[in-house]
């Protein structure tokens, strides 16, 4: 992934589904995804809402400087056990791993190089997205549903919400699988609402690909508990790869195939409550993305203690050794594990 400098640049902005993106959610199959069937629920919907428009195809809208780079698509995914396998995680440049209310997790995939045909199931977005989300310029956010006082939030956030909903672009851009139950069955077809992949310039993570650091431990299996989530990341000398597991079964993509990122990273930060709860009245952790701390960077079987430093939301993330030297990725995929520093 190239190098990203601090800071964010404006870029023309391009979405391919409807002018105006009314996006009420969908009243029936929607209040059903409030609550988890195996957990605590997601943070209840409040009244239906209406996204901003975007543009239409083909219909361009200049940025601060027009430099016409267009935007990643995020879609925050289910990975309940009644979720998986999910669909489109391999196709995701980075997935960002969370821990929401009663201990549990939720991922978020971020797509710059690659739009695979389905992703979910999609579920809610949470506050703490909003920070993640300000390093990509104007990203579009896909997701079901939100906390009802957090909506506005959502609204004024430089994002382009894309939420299912009664007009034809929300209708066009999801369905549902009827061989799945609610909440985990509602799917984005990002074909449908994007001209098409935004390339690799609009992925502004500072994240950076190159050769490994120096030093480094041996390392064949790391694991990074939530209060009720479990991920395992193993390595695979014969994939060159590390096969990730969830609360110990293995992640596998549609077509039972490995899940399989290049570098993972768990980056230790802080975790403390929000203003938000769930329908169940569970409180909505805030992963602060913003600041500086401790992290393993996880590559080619090796663990690497590194420094983590993103000094404003609308940058990237910079990774360094205790020396200040840059930390290269692997080339592929990129897991980053937020873990409650001590």
């Amino acid at each position: 992934m190239a190098t990203v400098g601090t800071g964010r640049r404006a870029r023309t902005r391009r979405v391919a589904t409807g002018r105006a993106l009314l996006a009420t959610l969908l009243a029936a199959g929607l209040a059903a995804g409030c609550t988890a069937s195996n957990g605590p629920g997601d943070d209840g919907r409040g009244a239906p809402r209406t996204t901003r428009p975007g543009g239409t195809e083909g219909t361009e809208t200049e940025g601060a400087d027009g430099d016409g780079r267009p935007p990643v698509l995020a879609v925050k995914i289910d990975n309940a056990a009644a979720a998986r396998p999910q669909r489109g995680l391999e196709s995701a440049d980075v997935v960002y791993v969370e821990q929401v209310e009663g201990g549990l997790s939720r991922l978020m995939a971020v797509y710059a190089t690659r739009l695979p045909e389905s992703v979910g199931p999609v579920r809610s977005a949470r506050e703490a997205d909003l920070e993640l989300l300000r390093q990509f310029d104007r990203p579009v956010l896909a997701f079901s549903g939100a906390q009802g006082r957090l909506l506005p939030l959502i609204d004024r956030a430089p994002l382009e919400p894309l939420t299912p909903g009664t007009s034809d672009a929300g209708a066009d851009a999801y369905v549902r699988d009827a061989t799945r139950s609610a909440p985990h069955n509602l799917y984005l077809l990002p074909r449908r609402s994007m001209d098409g992949p935004p390339g690799r310039a609009s992925l502004t993570t500072g994240f950076r690909d190159g050769p490994p650091p120096a030093g480094g431990e041996p390392e064949s299996t790391r694991t990074v508990r939530y209060p009720a989530a479990r991920f395992t990341f193993t390595w695979s000398d014969a994939r060159n790869r590390w096969l990730v597991s969830m609360d110990s079964t293995p992640t596998v993509t549609a077509r039972g195939e490995p899940v399989a990122p290049a570098t993972v990273v768990v980056q230790y930060v802080t975790v403390r409550p929000s203003g938000y709860h769930d329908s169940r009245g569970n409180n909505t952790p805030y992963t602060e993305t913003v600041g500086s701390g401790r992290a393993t960077v996880l590559r080619d079987g090796r663990a690497h203690d590194v420094r983590w430093s993103r000094p404003d939301a609308s940058d990237g993330t910079a990774f360094t050794t205790e020396d200040g030297v840059p930390v290269n990725f692997a080339q592929g995929q990129v897991w980053v594990v937020y873990a409650e520093a001590d």
